[in-house]
């Protein structure tokens, strides 16, 4: 720890910083989170079941579930089932990204691991359907998440957790500005296999420059006439 921030308490101990008048957090509501590409709605069945299960079906095999709890569901039936209980949970609290241009569902991400008391939550259970993928709106979808936590709720860390094999993961939790914190090894039992789990974080402190580097990156003025990025993220963020 530099001297500069070194505070020691009575007993000569070192600790860490005051944090002042801190109070419990509310927890993330179900209400909309409206972008310009896109916007994120509460998963509800009635609503986003055609959607999500067509676009998932247009992927040609199962690679993008390889690192999901779940498996795609391959019936209808079992998606209804599927998403009834993503409907239904209030921890994962799952969202469906819908494009603004389409107005069609194309995938569900969900903040989880939500602890109101010290400020920490976490994204996850990202499906995005091949269409979503590497778009506008995928990364928005990610900045709208982070605002609600930061910005709307004051909470104080946002984390992202991967399998660490899962190196496209883990690059995206890096593109979007996430810190990597280190491995915890044995952490999870699924799907029959081990998983060693890669931990990243964003922090309150460490926020408002990452927002600043999201709202620029999607500022329709950094996309040319053929909605190509002139600059891209990691490079807004210094």
């Amino acid at each position: 720890m530099p001297a500069v921030n070194l505070r020691l308490n009575q007993y000569a101990q070192p600790v860490g910083p005051t944090v002042k008048d801190w109070s419990e957090r509310s927890r993330p509501p179900r209400t909309d989170m409206v972008g310009r590409y896109c916007r994120l709605e509460p998963v509800a069945a009635e609503r986003h079941e055609a959607d999500l299960y067509c676009a998932y079906g247009e992927a040609p095999d199962d690679r993008d579930w390889t690192y999901l709890f779940d498996e795609r569901p391959a019936r209808h039936e079992d998606f209804h089932t599927y998403l009834t209980k993503l409907a239904g949970s209030a921890d994962p609290l799952h969202f469906a990204v819908v494009e603004s241009r389409t107005g069609k569902a194309l995938g569900t991400a969900a903040l989880m691991r939500i602890d109101t008391t010290h400020g920490s939550i976490e994204v996850g259970a990202i499906a995005f359907a091949p269409r979503l993928q590497r778009t506008t709106a995928a990364t928005e979808s990610m900045y709208l998440m982070m605002r609600r936590v930061f910005d709307e709720l004051g909470y104080r860390r946002y984390e992202w957790k991967c399998d660490s094999l899962n190196a496209p993961s883990r690059a995206a939790a890096e593109r979007f500005g996430f810190t990597f914190e280190g491995v915890f090894r044995n952490a999870v039992v699924y799907k029959g296999r081990s998983r060693d789990t890669a931990w990243y974080s964003i922090t309150d402190q460490e926020w408002p420059p990452i927002r600043s580097a999201f709202e620029a990156w999607l500022d329709p003025a950094n996309f040319d006439q053929r909605g190509r990025q002139k600059r891209p993220l990691r490079e807004l963020r210094g």
